[in-house]
């Protein structure tokens, strides 16, 4: 769907609440699937809307288990998931339609504008606190079973372990998407809003990386 970016849009929304049902619909739209994120709650860092007490990742992850089996692109599940859940946060799985290259914002920021300054396209980029999440297109397509690996957010290949700080959500992983809401408050945001176009090769914009991380 091309189109006004996501994040123009988004400027345009006035209740906070309808934000999360308009963007899972949007991303339904380009094909991408989401699930019910957990949300932070406002009495401690590690408070969560999940069961778990002292949560290590409050907000950020998927409020059930069976994330990977629910995720959908159903307009009617979606909407009827946010509207019992209004204030939940957006999970996307990576490793169906897109990869996610996540990056410390320093590094982030510094490759995004040696993409801007060459003029090459970015794709999709978003800010999620200290961090900066590059979506790329998937390469979980492979019949090589040996090429690929299962990751988990603080899991690289070797391939890329002079890569400090780079994390590669691919097969079994996910990231919180925009507007989800961090535990300090602050919204996960777009940089790039997708618009879409197909997205980047992976391989090239980890070579930016790869230079932003050294």
């Amino acid at each position: 769907m091309v189109g006004v970016p996501l994040a123009r849009r988004t400027r345009r929304r006035a209740h906070p609440k309808q934000q999360m049902i308009t963007s899972v619909l949007e991303y339904a739209s380009l094909g991408w699937a989401s699930c019910l994120g957990a949300r932070p709650l406002r009495n401690g860092p590690r408070a969560c809307s999940c069961d778990r007490v002292g949560c290590p990742d409050a907000g950020n992850h998927p409020l059930s288990r069976a994330w990977q089996m629910q995720a959908t692109t159903d307009p009617a599940l979606l909407t009827h998931w946010w509207q019992s859940e209004p204030e939940a946060n957006v999970v996307l799985p990576t490793g169906r339609v897109f990869d996610v290259f996540d990056v410390p914002l320093a590094a982030g920021l510094t490759a995004l504008a040696a993409m801007d300054s060459a003029g090459a396209a970015s794709g999709p980029v978003a800010a999620n606190g200290d961090r900066v999440l590059f979506y790329v297109a998937t390469r979980n397509t492979s019949e090589d079973e040996d090429e690929w690996w299962s990751c988990s957010l603080d899991y690289g290949p070797s391939a890329i372990e002079d890569m400090p700080g780079l994390r590669w959500h691919c097969r079994d992983s996910y990231v919180l998407a925009p507007p989800s809401v961090l535990p300090t408050g602050q919204p996960v945001s777009w940089l790039r809003a997708p618009d879409g176009r197909p997205l980047p090769d992976p391989l090239r914009i980890l070579d930016v990386l790869a230079d932003a991380c050294e």
